[in-house]
């Protein structure tokens, strides 16, 4: 993977909490999830806008002197984009997420802005990573150089909702899955983690529902999801995760290989099918996998 930390991001899930909630932010780390995403965008009104920004700092501490992983989600017009990072780039703070990217050059505005204040804060260069959400339709044609545009992005998405609504379409997992399929290529091809469901994110009043859309979403290929309530992230991290039974298969399929590499072998004979190195590296996947979920 593409990082600026030998130490990557394995989150499945990560909760969206409005930051200007205390409430919410004060029950954060009961939820299960593997990082807490304080918002400053979509749940944030304009008129709490800087708010959001005074109070940052302290919710930042609360959760991290908890033990927990934070990222926060800034705004995308420049004028609030800017102040936002200026708030955000603290220490604790492990990823930015970055909404409605466009092009490669808006990453690297952002990151040479990130760069600016790590220093300024006593940082270390690399310290916050980015998470790349694209929502457009224009973006959407240029996923990979965005996911390329620098050594901070640890996941990349696109982003359901918007993305629909930018295409004219609706977000069900009929339609983008195609779509979802090609992001996660892109990021595959750029070294990052894909993450994000082929449906929407908004519908969280049917578990099982949403459980099938997680399903689906892991099957084409995506690792993690945001939730955008609590009820969401067991079903994350359960449907993200990898069950018994397929780390064991994988566990006795990479030990099968490796006596069969210890004795001049290349391929060999697994559960009545060849494996060689490309099969055997997918299972080495799946158990990095079950070790982010302990």
């Amino acid at each position: 993977m593409s990082t600026s930390t030998e130490d990557p991001l394995l989150w499945r899930s990560l909760l969206y909490v409005p930051v200007v909630s205390k409430r919410f932010v004060d029950k954060a780390h009961t939820r299960g999830a593997d990082a807490i995403q304080l918002d400053l965008e979509d749940s944030i009104a304009a008129s709490q806008k800087e708010e959001a920004r005074r109070v940052l700092p302290a919710a930042v501490e609360r959760l991290t002197g908890l033990g927990v992983d934070v990222a926060v989600r800034v705004n995308r017009p420049w004028r609030l984009a800017v102040r936002d990072l200026e708030a955000a780039v603290l220490p604790g703070v492990k990823a930015l997420a970055l909404p409605k990217l466009e092009s490669a050059d808006h990453v690297r505005f952002l990151d040479e802005v990130v760069t600016e204040l790590e220093a300024g804060a006593g940082l270390p260069h690399g310290q916050v990573r980015f998470i790349a959400m694209v929502e457009t339709s224009g973006g959407f044609f240029r996923l990979e150089e965005i996911a390329k545009a620098s050594p901070r992005i640890a996941f990349l998405t696109l982003g359901t909702e918007d993305f629909a609504t930018s295409a004219g379409v609706r977000p069900v997992p009929e339609l983008m899955a195609g779509p979802k399929q090609v992001t996660v290529f892109a990021a595959r091809a750029a070294g990052v983690l894909p993450i994000g469901l082929v449906g929407s994110i908004a519908d969280y009043a049917d578990p099982e529902a949403f459980r099938e859309v997680v399903r689906r979403s892991r099957a084409i290929g995506l690792v993690g999801a945001s939730a955008i309530h609590p009820s969401q992230v067991p079903i994350i991290n359960e449907g993200f995760s990898p069950t018994a039974e397929e780390l064991d298969r994988a566990e006795r399929m990479v030990a099968t290989y490796d006596a069969a590499l210890a004795s001049g072998l290349g391929a060999v004979e697994f559960d009545g099918a060849m494996i060689d190195e490309p099969v055997v590296e997918r299972s080495r996947a799946l158990l990095r996998q079950g070790h982010r979920g302990r």
